[in-house]
Parts: C-alpha cells; sequence; structure tokens
C-alpha cells in the first residue's frame, strides 16, 4: 500500500525527504536513456540509522530496496518498478582526511571529485578517476567495484578500500570500518558487499586509502605500430620508471576521427595519422624528478623523452607528442575520457566491457575484425582501451536494426573473450543489461555459491532484486 509506506517513510526521514510521482523525474532514467526506473518513493535518509530503518520497512514489507548513487552507471543496475529507491545524497560527509595514516574517512554520497580535493588539499590522492567523477557518489563506484585510468598503477576500487559500513538487508548495521592493511580476522565481508551492486546491503561509508600525490607528471601521446608493441613500451616504461605508469589508455584511429569530429577545440595528437594511439601517464613523488632545472625542464618529462626517443630508434614507437604544460595535459585527458560521449554519437550501440589478459589484447581485437563484418556487414567497432589492465570497451555501432544480430555481436564477443581467458564484464558490473551473459558465460558452480550467500543474507531477496544473478 504505496500511501501508507510513504507515510512510514515519512516518519523516518522527516516528509520532505520521500519524493513520489512526478518529484522522482530525475531519478526515473538512468545516464544512457536505456534503463528506467518507477518507484514508489525516492527517499534520501540522512544518517546510517535512518537506512537501516528504511531497509527494516522494505524487509518487513518485502518490499524491495534499489540504492541509487549518481546514476551514472552503464548497466541498469538501479532500474525497477514498484521498489523504495534510496538515494545517498544527503550523506556527502567527508568525516576526516588523517595525512599521516594517509586514509579518508567518507560517507557513501560523497562526489568522487570531492574526495580528489580533499585529498589533494593534504597533499595526497585519491586515484580513482574516470570520465564521470564530478557526478559519480563514492559509494556507487564501491558498488560496482569501478575501475578508470589509474588501475594500472593502484587498482579498481576493492584495492582502494580499507573499510566500509555496510546496512544489511535485515536493517542491521554492519562496522566493517578497518583503517588496518592486514586483518586476516574471519572472512573478508568488505570485499562480498564492494561490486556486489547492492543486492547484498547498502554500503553508507567508507575507509579509503590514500596515496601520496605525484610531485609532478610527464604525460604523452604515443604512436605504435601495433598493439604489441605498445604493451612492450609499457613493459619497458615500468622498468625504466620502477612501475611509475599511471595511465595507458588506448585509442585507434576511428576513435581520434570521431573525436575530431564532435569537438571543434580538438587537435590531431600527432601531424601524421596513426592506427595506433596510446596516452601515456607516469608520475613522480621523487622531488629531484619534479624540480625544473635552470631551463625549466622537468627532470621526469626529460627522462620521458630519453626513454621514448630510445623507443624510437628501434622504431618501437612511430611518433610522439609530449605535453609541455598543463593545458597540453589536460586536452589529451578529455580526448580519452569524452569516450562515453563518443560511443552514444550513433545508434544503434551495442556496448562491451570485456578484460582479457595484457598480451590478448591484440589477439581479441583481430578476431573481432573478422567475425563482426560476418555478423553484421557494415557494422563498425568503436574501442577504446585501458591497455594497461587488459581492459577493452569494445562498443561496436551497428548498421542492422534487428535485436537477434545485436545478440550475435555479443555471444561473438564473449566467445573471443573466453578463450582467451577473459571476463566479459572488467568494471561496468553486471546490472541488468549482463544478466544473459552470466547465464550463459559464468561457472554454474560460481552461480550456485553466489545465489547460497544471497538466499542467506536476504531471503526476502528484497536488496536490489534481479540484478547480478541470473533468474
Amino acid at each position: 500500500m504505496p500511501d501508507d509506506m510513504i507515510q512510514e517513510l515519512s516518519t523516518i526521514v522527516g516528509p520532505e525527504h520521500v519524493l513520489s510521482g512526478a518529484d522522482t523525474a530525475r531519478w526515473r532514467q538512468d545516464w544512457l536513456g536505456k534503463y528506467t526506473s518507477d518507484p514508489i518513493a525516492v527517499v534520501r535518509p540522512g544518517s546510517s540509522a535512518e537506512v537501516g530503518a528504511i531497509v527494516k520497512l522494505g524487509n518487513a514489507r518485502k518490499t524491495a530496496i534499489i540504492p541509487v548513487s549518481g546514476n551514472t552507471g552503464l548497466a541498469g543496475g538501479v532500474s525497477g518498478k514498484g521498489h523504495i529507491m534510496v538515494s545517498m545524497e544527503r550523506m556527502n560527509r567527508i568525516h576526516e582526511v588523517r595525512k599521516d595514516a594517509r586514509i579518508a574517512v567518507v560517507d557513501a554520497g560523497v562526489v568522487l571529485s570531492d574526495i580528489h580535493a580533499a585529498a589533494e588539499a593534504e597533499g595526497l590522492v585519491f586515484p580513482l578517476t574516470f570520465g564521470a567523477r564530478g557526478t559519480a557518489l563514492i559509494g556507487g563506484c564501491m558498488s560496482t567495484n569501478a575501475g578508470g585510468s589509474n588501475v594500472v598503477r593502484y587498482g579498481n576500487t576493492r584495492d582502494l578500500v580499507l573499510g566500509v559500513e555496510v546496512v544489511l538487508p535485515n536493517g542491521e548495521i554492519a562496522d566493517l570500518m578497518s583503517e588496518l592493511r592486514k586483518d586476516n580476522s574471519g572472512y573478508n565481508l568488505k570485499h562480498l558487499v564492494i561490486g556486489a551492486e547492492g543486492t547484498l546491503g547498502l554500503i553508507t561509508k567508507a575507509v579509503l586509502k590514500l596515496s601520496p600525490k605525484p610531485l609532478a607528471y610527464a604525460t604523452a601521446m604515443v604512436a605504435a605500430p601495433s598493439i604489441g608493441d605498445g604493451l612492450e613500451l609499457l613493459n619497458q616504461l615500468q622498468d625504466a620508471t620502477g612501475g611509475a605508469v599511471e595511465a595507458f589508455e588506448y585509442m585507434p584511429r576511428a576513435y581520434v576521427e570521431r573525436h575530431l569530429a564532435l569537438n571543434s577545440a580538438a587537435r590531431e595528437p600527432f601531424d601524421a595519422a596513426h592506427e595506433v594511439n596510446i596516452m601515456v601517464e607516469i608520475g613522480t613523488t621523487i622531488a629531484a624528478k619534479a624540480q625544473p632545472d635552470a631551463a625549466g625542464q622537468v627532470p621526469l618529462v626529460a627522462e620521458f623523452e630519453n626513454i621514448l626517443a630510445g623507443l624510437f630508434e628501434s622504431g618501437a614507437v612511430l611518433d610522439a607528442t609530449v605535453a609541455q604544460n598543463e593545458a597540453q595535459r589536460k586536452a589529451m585527458w578529455e580526448r580519452r575520457e569524452a569516450a562515453a560521449e563518443v560511443a552514444l554519437t550513433h545508434k544503434p550501440l551495442i556496448n562491451h566491457d570485456i578484460a582479457v589478459p595484457l598480451d590478448k589484447v591484440a589477439t581479441f581485437i583481430e578476431a573481432m575484425e573478422q567475425r563482426l563484418p560476418l555478423i553484421d556487414a557494415g557494422a563498425k567497432p568503436m574501442i577504446v582501451s585501458h591497455l594497461g589492465d587488459g581492459n577493452v570497451h569494445y562498443a561496436v555501432w551497428g548498421k542492422s536494426q534487428d535485436p537477434e544480430v545485436h545478440d550475435a555481436i555479443t555471444e561473438a564477443v564473449e566467445d573471443e573473450t573466453l578463450k582467451l581467458g577473459g571476463s566479459f564484464s572488467a568494471e561496468h558490473g553486471i546490472g541488468v543489461s549482463k544478466l544473459p551473459s552470466m547465464a550463459r558465460r559464468k561457472d554454474p558452480v560460481s552461480i550456485a555459491a553466489m545465489k547460497a550467500i544471497k538466499a542467506a543474507l536476504d531471503p526476502n531477496n528484497i536488496m536490489n532484486p534481479g540484478k547480478v544473478l541470473p533468474e
């Protein structure tokens, strides 16, 4: 009975924080415009205790609870109907940043870019970054185990979280707010809820691991003869810099051309066109490498240029443009971070987010070059890749409008991915969009174990039902 439930929710959080009807409009459609939501109400709690009370009500009424953060997901993870949608936007406090311990304690509703700013004010960095950082909330990042462009050096979200507070499906609050780097006291429940997309509980708070902010960056666009040569470039740079590569992002020529067409202010990365374009960024915390010399040259940049010159002589690099100032660096990042906008300029869009071993990226792309025209003649791939961690965003601009053809493309992508020991989901999560892939491709024993965990923690199946696990 929605009216009764809205009254009870209003008692918990106050009537001004329970939205229904037309007031829920901004939560009814995701960023892609593909997945919709029709909640009984959108509730905006202000504390973990209020979240717990909301979940207890949902559990008692056997009404679904769907958490929503910045609504920037790409897999339909907050879609549904007839549910209570819990928005974390009011729980947006950064409780503390402790410089000596290199941690931040934050609520789940803090915007990712605000965490960046708070860490930077202390000379530190929270290295999780991607294009939606100005709207994505850290709770959503944890729920999907978000990746981004700095995984090659710092890891995924799961690697950047020391502890969490989570409201379980019965409304009880589990205090997992550890600040420890080492703790072997039983099952690691933190890792269970991170990446679970709200199906096992609702994360309300976290202890984040911070890192020293690099004192200087060296950033470049590099053209390589092939993706395989790009991997050799990555290995040589890692060896030469002691593992200081922060980002290693691949963009083929087709992507560069589309970005140029969309952005009148954009410029070609090189004087000549190249097929394999890689954005590389290296960071250093060593003062001697960051302090400009008498001529104004930053030693890290000079070292980077020398490495690239040697690779150019050997033929491993065809061309390189090294950023000489922050404006040039930002232009390089803007080119890469426009990927979502570029992909969405054509419909139908058949989107894939896969991961393969580092030395298999080229093999995957070459295999799809052979298979795609046989399925949909005229279809065009629009690829970008976190090449440093093997994550390929393989979007396809379909020629055919037939959903069965689109499914066949996805089947082919999954075939080639799994042949190489890869995963059909790298960083976007499962949501509802990849439920068919889970049913087809995930190990049945693993799915059975996941379902057993879900049933044990959430016997009434109220926490974001219909996501992650296939029926």
